[in-house]
């Protein structure tokens, strides 16, 4: 039975420099709107030029007047994705059907000479 003031006085000694610390009512926080976004450069977005030839569809993806992507979308049939993964100009076909892997690894040519 003497421990329990003993115990008491233990943690009312412990918990004053918690209740110290801590602010009865916080500071307001401040109005402050977030800065509105601009884009960095016009060039990075890609130009897309949509053809019809026969019934197709082909949409071109270019950076810089450089093509990287073509989508085609025939009359009948499903669609296909030709991808200039090296940047040579030789283009490798990614089917966009469901259940088909489409993955592309991202590479960016860091200096030309």
């Amino acid at each position: 039975m003497r421990r329990l003031p003993t115990l008491i006085a233990l943690l009312a000694f412990v918990a004053v420099p918690v209740f110290a610390q801590s602010p009865a009512n916080p500071p307001p926080v401040p109005d402050v709107k977030p800065p509105v976004m601009v884009p960095l450069d016009d060039s990075i977005e890609p130009q897309v030029t949509i053809k019809r030839r026969d019934g197709n569809t082909f949409e071109e993806h270019r950076i810089n007047g450089r093509l990287f992507k073509i989508r085609v979308t025939p009359e009948n049939g499903i669609p296909y994705t030709l991808v200039d993964q090296s940047g040579d100009g030789s283009f490798t076909t990614i089917p966009d059907a469901p259940g088909t892997p489409a993955l592309s690894v991202p590479m960016w040519v860091i200096g030309t000479f």
